[in-house]
């Protein structure tokens, strides 16, 4: 089985320089680079082509998450490359497992988890699992964080259906055909679901809505 290909980003050189020094010393991982999860970070993917990225988030986690959102949507429904990610508390773990939900690969840990339960996440990470710390376990049902503000309009009960399946990383094709309706009337669907969210993407409307309670990842 060929070696995982590693890009590790952080913002804190040190942070990016642990996690290497860490993870070089498993025969079966290949850190391929290590970069700051900025505006370079699509070029940086073209560049080093890994199969899973390591994202330290460090200890002001926001920020990165907006860019991590960011990623996910470039990408697509259904592209996204796998990402482990690591968080310093439960704050954020809700909203970061909601969008590893629609990458529909991805670990959680937090950042001082031991170097075993790494090392283990990385391969099931890798083959196209969802992994989340047994820390994090409560932490990521909507109970988990504060409620966002109520949707301006309930939800209807076919706008549940295909929130719950935008959540699960289908496109709209695939929405489509699940629900037996046209590619236009998902469309339609989706951007109703956006603005009753008050949601700027497909992403942002999976992450209120999880928090919201209304879908289960």
């Amino acid at each position: 089985m060929a070696d995982i290909r590693i890009l590790i980003i952080a913002d804190n050189l040190l942070a990016r320089a642990g996690l290497a020094a860490l993870l070089s010393t498993q025969n079966s991982f290949d850190i391929v680079g290590q970069v700051a999860g900025d505006d370079q970070l699509p070029d940086d993917l073209d560049i080093y082509r890994p199969d899973v990225l390591v994202w330290d988030l460090g200890w002001n986690p926001k920020p990165p998450i907006d860019r991590v959102s960011s990623l996910i949507d470039e990408a697509g429904s259904g592209q996204t490359l796998p990402i482990l990610v690591l968080i310093p508390d439960e704050t954020h773990a809700a909203e970061v497992a909601a969008l590893l939900s629609i990458a529909r690969a991805g670990g959680l840990l937090l950042r001082d988890s031991k170097t075993d339960q790494l090392i283990a996440a990385l391969p099931a990470v890798a083959q196209g699992l969802l992994v989340i710390d047994p820390a994090l376990g409560s932490a990521v049902l909507p109970s988990g964080e504060p409620t966002p503000e109520a949707p301006s309009e309930a939800l209807t009960p076919r706008e549940l259906d295909v929130l719950q399946l935008l959540a699960e990383g289908l496109a709209n094709k695939a929405i489509a055909q699940k629900l037996a309706i046209s590619d236009h009337t998902v469309k339609f669907h989706v951007n109703a679901i956006m603005s009753k969210l008050n949601a700027q993407s497909r992403t942002e409307a999976v992450v209120r809505a999880t928090r919201l309670g209304l879908i289960i990842l």
